[in-house]
Order: structure tokens, then C-alpha cells, then sequence
């Protein structure tokens, strides 16, 4: 028998969780150079499945799920990877990573809203500070967009970003409900088996147009190591340290979301970030800043 998960393991699997998300988010647009968006979600979903089959299995003595959670399993494959997947792709594509990771700067605020809304954690003072501040970033971002060279041919970067953050910070409060009574794994597959669900229709139809016999051996490799980080890993991560720390405590992690897109938009994609992008984030990781440290001093309690 394995010995429960401690609250600084429970940390570093939030952190490895949005790291990866961070990574994945700005790379793997790269992808939709060869798979059409809808043929690169049901292809992601198919493959994380087939390497999850042995997770939806449950352990001896686990108990059954519930009508009401098997409904919680379709909302987090609808709005915490389907959609979140086809916004920030897009979104990405139309705004650059550096504009998502900005934008996602913002997701510790929006996950303490929702935490209040549908796990009764009020805020207090604090919070609603780091909610003005990181809404002040991401106000810049949208000036610096419509200012900037470009912006014109794509207007839509910003509101499918927001989109986004709206479904990922979903993502990251639902899972508290399931966490408590499920393994881990279960989960995982059961979400991904949503997400497959959701997506073949759109991918069977979009085949035919597909040049499959086209694409080189990279990108195959490629898409192998989007469904493993983004269906399997990430999922994972997050459910394991949902499972032992607060949904509000979790929510903390989500900065390294945006870290990690910027690093791999500049490593990767060839941006560059400005004295704007830097005040955006100054202002975002002001708010974070403003809403952590308070719970660090009444010794973990949220604001």
C-alpha cells in the first residue's frame, strides 16, 4: 500500500501540472501547421486513452460514481480541456504566447472567484485587489494589442484567451469535488474519455480534407508528446495535488502557467517581450503577490 501523498508532494505535482499546461499551450500550435484543430484534438484524446486504459479500472473497495458525478466528468472534459484547448490554441495562434501567458496571469484571481461562487471561500479585501490588478494587466495587453503593428488582422487573440482563463480556472475548482473520492488516475481517464467522446464526431468529419500521408515523422513524435503532457501528465498532476491541498491553496499554483508559456514563447516561438509586457506582468504578479502573502501570514488560510 502506498503511503498518502504529503502537502509539499501534493505542491510539487500542482507546480509540475501547470508547468506543463504553461509549455504545451505555446508549443503546441506549432502542430496545427499539420493536424486541422479538429483531427489534432481527437487524435490527442485517442492516444492518451489508449495509454489510460489500464487507469479506468477502479481499485478494490473504491466507490461507484454518482449520477452528479459523472455529470462533474463531462463539465471538466467540456470546458476544462475541449474548450480550453480549442480557445488557447486558437487564441495563441491570433495573439502570440506571450499575450496568453499575460492573460493567464490573471488565473489565481479567477480561481479565488470561483472558489467563493461554487466553494463558498469568500475573499476578503486582498483578493479583490489582486482581481483589480491583474485585470489592470491584462487591460494594458489589450491597448498594447490594438496599438501594435498587426492588431487589426487579429482582433480575436484577446477574447479567446479570456475564454480560455474562464475554462481553465473551472477546470481547477471542479476537480476538488471529485478528488476526495476518487483516485487520481480515475479521474484522469475518465475526464479523457469525455474529451473523446466530444471530439471524434468533428474529427471523422474533418478527415477526409486531411493530408495525413503528409505529415513527417516530427510531427507525429510530436502530437505523441502533446496528448502524453497535455491528457495524461497535466490532468494528473493536478487531480494528485487537488486531492490533498484546497482548491484555494491549489489555485496559487496557476501562475506558473503563464511563466511557463512566456519561457517557451521566447525559447520557442521567436517573441519578444517589451517594457509593456513587462509592466502587464509586473501588475499581474502584483496581484499575486497581494493575494499570498496575507495567507501566509494567518498560517494558510486563504483571504
Amino acid at each position: 500500500m502506498k503511503p498518502p501523498l504529503s502537502p509539499r508532494g501534493a505542491a510539487f505535482s500542482l507546480a509540475g501540472s501547470m508547468l506543463l499546461v504553461g509549455a504545451y499551450v505555446s508549443a503546441a500550435p506549432l502542430l496545427l501547421a499539420w493536424f486541422p484543430l479538429a483531427v489534432l484534438a481527437s487524435l490527442r484524446f485517442l492516444l492518451a486513452g489508449l495509454l489510460m486504459l489500464p487507469w479506468l479500472r477502479r481499485p478494490a473497495g473504491a466507490p461507484p460514481l454518482r449520477p452528479w458525478e459523472h455529470g462533474l466528468l463531462f463539465v471538466q472534459a467540456l470546458f476544462g480541456n475541449v474548450l480550453f484547448t480549442v480557445l488557447m490554441l486558437e487564441g495563441v495562434a491570433r495573439g502570440g504566447a506571450l499575450l496568453a501567458g499575460s492573460v493567464m496571469a490573471a488565473l489565481p484571481a479567477a480561481v479565488a472567484l470561483l472558489a467563493w461562487a461554487l466553494l463558498g471561500e469568500k475573499p476578503g479585501p486582498r483578493v479583490g485587489g489582486a482581481v483589480a490588478l491583474g485585470g489592470a494587466g491584462i487591460a494594458l495587453l489589450a491597448w498594447l494589442r490594438h496599438a501594435g503593428p498587426g492588431a487589426a488582422t487579429e482582433p480575436w487573440g484577446l477574447p479567446l484567451l479570456l475564454g480560455a482563463l474562464a475554462c481553465e480556472a473551472l477546470q481547477a475548482v471542479l476537480g476538488k469535488h471529485l478528488s476526495g473520492r476518487h483516485p487520481p488516475r480515475f479521474i484522469t481517464a475518465g475526464i479523457n474519455l469525455w474529451c473523446l467522446v466530444l471530439c471524434l464526431p468533428l474529427g471523422l468529419a474533418a478527415l477526409p480534407a486531411w493530408p495525413a500521408a503528409a505529415v513527417p515523422a516530427g510531427a507525429w513524435a510530436g502530437l505523441l508528446a502533446y496528448a502524453l503532457m497535455a491528457s495524461v501528465l497535466a490532468v494528473w498532476l493536478w487531480m494528485r495535488g487537488l486531492s490533498v491541498l484546497p482548491a484555494s491553496t491549489a489555485g496559487l499554483f496557476t501562475v506558473l502557467l503563464p511563466l511557463s508559456a512566456a519561457a517557451v514563447g521566447l525559447l520557442v516561438g521567436g517573441e519578444r517581450a517589451g517594457p509593456g509586457h513587462a509592466l502587464a506582468y509586473a501588475l499581474a504578479l502584483g496581484g499575486l503577490l497581494l493575494g499570498v502573502m496575507p495567507a501566509r501570514r494567518q498560517g494558510g488560510r486563504g483571504a
